[in-house]
């Protein structure tokens, strides 16, 4: 069992900066691949970004690749999502989730979500 705990969202203008931590609980994370979905009203959850177990793999969808960088630390029990050159199509609220395939791009992939921090990009 993992619990995971988004934070680090607000409101920001666009062509700025936020980063994400999502703290998870239980002596297995680095077991499981992390992945960063977002949900904008009216919208299905999409995957923004994922990163294996030792960080060496990453992938990332392409409206945010060059922009957004995840990363996690092991030693924490914390993964990030540095979000830079914010734009307001990035207006959503982010989840972290974990899985135990590496490279998952589908939500069915992952067992355990947060709840969730709202991202506000204002024009």
């Amino acid at each position: 069992q993992v619990q995971l705990v988004e934070s680090g969202g607000g409101l920001v203008q666009a062509g700025g900066s936020l980063r994400l931590s999502c703290a998870a609980s239980g002596r297995t994370f680095r077991s499981y691949a992390m992945g960063w979905f977002r949900q904008a009203p009216g919208k299905e959850r999409e995957f923004v970004a994922s990163i294996n177990w030792s960080g060496s793999f990453t992938d990332y969808t392409d409206s945010v690749k060059g922009r957004f960088t995840i990363s996690r630390d092991n030693t924490k029990n914390t993964v990030y999502l540095q979000m830079n050159s914010l734009k307001p199509e990035d207006t959503a609220a982010y989840y972290c989730a974990a899985s135990l395939t590496s490279g998952a791009r589908s939500r069915s992939s992952y067992a355990y979500w947060g709840q969730g921090t709202q991202v506000t990009v204002s024009s």
